[in-house]
């Protein structure tokens, strides 16, 4: 056997000294010295590493195939496609005799793809030149900010002339869209433009939370009818897929989705009552210190809207077609306040208007009958504080008609709180039924931004004030002067459960099955009410509303709001007193005592009667 000390002075190491060198082995038969190589174990390594690396290759490529494929065939298709929308037509506003409210008329804007222009800027030089020129100054800077981007914009209300050149400079990556501009009858009735609000930009918050269905450059419903109901009058805009090459240039058509129009609205409201009452709203206040105001009719029997009017008010085109910054401050800053939407958002004292509700409460908890009378000599004292009637000397021995009739306060303090021996509601019960006629909470009607007045309780002024409830809180808010807040619409839907034999129905313009037919007080409860409030025009406080060509029923209301400012004056009514079909309730701000409020209720009711008697004698 070879000595392992002569092979390693050969120069071959031993293997268990350095096995990575080399190995030896002796041929047992011939005693012959056999060397063979081994790799080392860095190639082996290597080699390992190479087919492990190959191994991660083919797995990652079959996941991305399996399972990544459709997000990344997608992402491929976004870089050569470019989704176009089409606008749809906005629906029609009309109403009740299909007069158009608001509508459109033929308008023009540029969508602009500044991706596909960049993709072959130098052929589209020339053309991007000619727009700037045909442009006008303040849509020409528009553009030019907006191809510093890359997003998708449009430019609105182009001219005709405009659009008409740009038509023949139309390339892939702009395009003339002909559309429709939202245009509105209150250039003729201003008090519409509450009732309907406007179309205006869309914020970018509101954009990112429906992109998927808008454009950041669209225009949606804001206040009024436009926005409560903007899902269905805007349609569902249609869609293009486009496929475009490398450079920009558009190939063809992938699909395309027509754009659906969106829905026609016919309101129950009527525009020549509306236009009337202006005309009678604006002649009455011409002379006079007061010079804002609001007037509701409805029908009792459905809660149908017929006039909706809040003064002053404003012109909605000058918004819908882009209102100046100077404009607009001179709107905002009036003290009149015409941007505001005083019929169904504003809250005011009510005034003697509330005592039928509470009447109709006493009578129907049982603590009086229709024929309980009390004494009003003038007022009632309690300790040092006296609580007064309107009339010095009182009205004499007063039941529920007189006193609804002739607004009888000692009567409603009596019933409210109590005096002497006989036990009142208290301001619970009186809170309890004036929320069942719709008072501390919003009626629902289809209009947004509608307020819920205010109710008071014990532990509200204990919390608001700092100071417990006391009798004389509760007697006041019996009349009406206390804390209880009301906008007209409430007061408008109260009287409505009144004239409708004393079931609830819901404030609408959308005629449909709003109705609820709910029974607040019973029947027989309100024709005792029903009654009261005819004798308040027949010998009370509205006799000015004799004379009108059908028999009418009323309460009139004079509100204190500040010492230092005229009250408000009220008027709540209906008729015809035996078939009512036309609820009024009309408030003017600091219009003194109620005989301004009643005077136009008054003369809004003669113009809508005799032209219905005129029309029936017409088609008998």
């Amino acid at each position: 056997m070879a000595n392992p000390f002569f092979l390693e002075r050969q120069g071959i190491a031993h293997h268990k000294r350095d096995p990575d060198a080399a190995a030896f082995d002796l041929d047992k038969r011939g005693g012959a010295v056999h060397v063979f190589s081994v790799p080392k174990i860095g190639t082996i390594l290597l080699i390992v590493a190479s087919i492990l690396l190959l191994l991660t290759f083919t797995v990652k490529t079959a996941s991305v195939q399996l399972f990544s494929g459709e997000v990344y065939g997608s992402q491929a298709l976004d870089n050569r496609t470019i989704t176009y929308r089409t606008p749809s037509n906005r629906g029609v506003i009309y109403d009740r005799n299909q007069v158009v409210l608001a509508g459109n008329e033929p308008a023009f804007n540029m969508a602009v793809e500044p991706r596909v222009y960049k993709a072959e800027e130098g052929q589209n030089k020339t053309t991007y030149e000619r727009i700037l020129a045909i442009l006008d100054e303040n849509k020409r800077q528009e553009f030019a900010i907006g191809m510093e981007g890359e997003a998708r914009f449009v430019i609105e209300g182009l001219s005709y002339e405009s659009a008409m050149q740009l038509y023949a400079n139309e390339e892939d990556w702009m395009r003339i869209e002909h559309v429709s501009a939202r245009t509105y009858i209150t250039d003729i009735i201003p008090s519409l433009s509450h009732v309907l609000g406007y179309t205006g930009p869309m914020s970018e918050a509101k954009f990112e939370e429906n992109k998927e269905e808008y454009r950041l450059s669209d225009r949606i419903g804001t206040q009024g009818l436009e926005a409560f109901y903007e899902s269905t009058l805007r349609g569902k805009y249609g869609k293009e897929l486009w496929e475009i090459d490398a450079l920009g240039n558009v190939e063809r058509v992938l699909s395309s989705n027509p754009a659906v129009p969106g829905v026609d609205l016919h309101l129950s409201l009527d525009s020549n009552l509306q236009a009337a009452i202006e005309t009678i709203l604006t002649n009455r206040l011409e002379d006079h210190v007061a010079s804002r105001g609001s007037v509701i009719a409805l029908d009792p029997r459905t809660g149908e809207i017929l006039a909706f009017v809040s003064w002053p008010s404003f012109d909605a085109n000058a918004f819908t077609k882009g209102i100046s910054e100077e404009a607009y401050r001179l709107l905002a800053d009036d003290e009149n306040t015409p941007l505001f939407p005083r019929a169904s958002s504003g809250s005011f004292p009510t005034g003697s208007t509330i005592k039928p509700i509470f009447a109709a409460a006493a009578l129907s908890e049982g603590i009086i009958t229709p024929s309980t009378s009390f004494v009003s000599s003038g007022g009632i004292r309690v300790s040092e504080w006296f609580f007064p009637d309107w009339r010095a000397g009182g009205h004499g021995i007063t039941d529920v008609y007189h006193a609804i009739a002739d607004s009888v306060n000692t009567f409603f303090y009596y019933i409210g709180g109590g005096y002497d021996n006989f036990t009142g509601l208290g301001i619970e019960t009186l809170v309890q039924y004036a929320r069942a006629f719709n008072f501390g909470s919003k009626t629902g009607i289809d209009l947004p931004s509608e307020s819920a007045g205010f109710l008071p309780s014990k532990e509200w002024k204990l919390t608001a004030k700092g100071e417990q409830w006391y009798i004389g809180d509760t007697y006041n808010s019996s009349i009406g002067q206390g804390d209880i807040l009301a906008t007209p619409l409430q007061v408008a839907t109260a009287t409505a459960i009144i004239a409708n034999d004393g079931k609830q129905v819901r404030p609408h313009f959308i005629s449909s099955d709003w109705s609820t037919n709910e029974e607040v007080i019973a029947p027989e409860i309100a024709t005792v009410i029903k009654d009261a409030m005819r004798q308040t025009v027949t010998a009370g406080t509205a006799t000015a509303m004799q004379g009108l060509p059908v028999a009418a029923a009323g309460k009139t209301g004079t509100a204190q709001w500040r010492s230092d400012r005229e009250n408000h004056s009220w008027f709540t009514g209906f008729a015809p007193f035996e078939d009512p079909s036309f609820v009024i309730t009309t408030l003017i701000e600091e219009g003194a005592e109620g005989a301004l409020a009643s005077s136009i209720a008054r003369e809004t009711m003669d113009w809508w009667f005799r032209r219905n008697i005129d029309e029936m004698s017409e088609n008998p």
